[in-house]
């Protein structure tokens, strides 16, 4: 599916107070079953100046804004680079695809070095996230009947999949296989309206039931057979990105090594 984003999305970053190490886009847009409807979600990183790591009063890691632009919901969140890599150190599925996001609005060499280093983030203990979100989605869709927590759960479960056997991140629904063939046409039916219910004639709550059940144990399975490690290794390596980035920002004076 070709994702169609507006054509001002890149100028989002440069107006935040904050320089961005990167901002991708997160949400429906990047899992494959975007809405006519759906607001857009923007993921990063900002970096703190020194000034607002080092003193007693610090910087905000968490920087959140939501506003409307041209009839568009705009959804942005971001951390502060150190926070961002503490995140991806702790088996976090949602930063993990935030970094790799193939719908890049802005990057910087800092981002291209953590997309570099990013297999060595993933473990095993990755399907603890995709398996509690899914449980969550999937207690809203029986609250609901909402098709759209119902495509989550879906998705977050093929994901998993994917990630424990091939260690590749890939958020797209519609890129997933081993998912029950009905889901091409529930995806169809969540694009034209974003809180609507399951489409008249699909499956009914048994079967996919039944679905959700098979791909949970499937990725239960795949978790305790994965070749992927125990630990992630890329953390000595990470914290020398982010020493590394927060230093280049000092001025420089004469004689610095850095010249």
């Amino acid at each position: 599916m070709t994702v169609v984003l507006p054509a001002w999305l890149p100028e989002i970053p440069a107006e935040q107070a904050h320089p961005a190490a990167f901002a991708t886009v997160s949400g429906a847009h990047l899992y494959g079953f975007p809405s006519i409807d759906s607001d857009v979600d923007l993921r990063g990183v900002h970096m703190l100046p020194l000034t607002e790591v080092i003193g007693l009063r610090t910087g905000e890691e968490t920087l959140t804004r939501s506003w409307e632009r041209d009839g568009v919901e705009v959804d942005l969140v971001t951390h502060d680079l150190a926070k961002f890599c503490r995140l991806l150190l702790r088996r976090n599925g949602y930063v993990l695809e935030q970094l790799l996001s193939p719908l890049v609005v802005t990057t910087s060499p800092v981002h291209r070095e953590m997309v570099a280093l990013a297999p060595g983030f993933v473990t095993r203990h990755h399907a603890h996230h995709y398996l509690g979100f899914a449980r969550t989605q999937w207690r809203l869709f029986e609250r609901s009947g909402e098709l759209k927590p119902l495509l989550y759960t879906f998705r977050v479960l093929l994901t998993g999949l994917h990630l424990m056997r091939s260690g590749e991140v890939e958020a797209d629904l519609t890129r997933l296989t081993g998912g029950p063939a009905y889901l091409g046409d529930l995806v169809e039916a969540k694009r034209s309206a974003e809180h609507g219910p399951l489409p008249p004639g699909g499956p009914d709550r048994e079967t996919v039931a039944g679905d959700v059940a098979r791909l949970t144990a499937e990725l239960e399975e795949a978790r305790d057979t994965s070749h992927l490690p125990d630990t992630a290794s890329a953390g000595e390596a990470l914290h020398d990105l982010v020493v590394r980035t927060r230093l280049a920002a000092l001025p420089r004076t004469a004689g610095d090594p850095r010249a």
